[in-house]
């Protein structure tokens, strides 16, 4: 019995998926409604949290500091496998 009812369960998973109208979340609904007597304002995109603002780094500093960071890398490995023993 137990295939029969996972195949059942599969058919009808496959049979709610296919349906032409789906039901939106509770979620979707609630927002509807809220939405439809007082839609939300426009927001930036990815808007910062007023007073958390970060202070802004120019992106060659970031890159500056990432490509000192692989020299310095590279010259450590290089050195360790200079003087190890063969």
């Amino acid at each position: 019995m137990p295939e029969r009812d996972d195949a059942e369960r599969e058919f009808d998973l496959k049979w709610a998926d296919n349906a032409e109208h789906k039901e939106p979340s509770a979620r979707a609904r609630m927002l509807a409604a809220r939405w439809k007597h007082n839609p939300p304002g426009p927001v930036p995109f990815r808007a910062e949290p007023e007073g958390q603002r970060a202070p802004r780094r120019s992106s060659w500093i970031s890159t500056a500091v990432v490509l000192g960071c692989v020299a310095a890398l590279i010259v450590l490995i290089g050195y360790i496998n200079f003087r190890a023993p063969y």
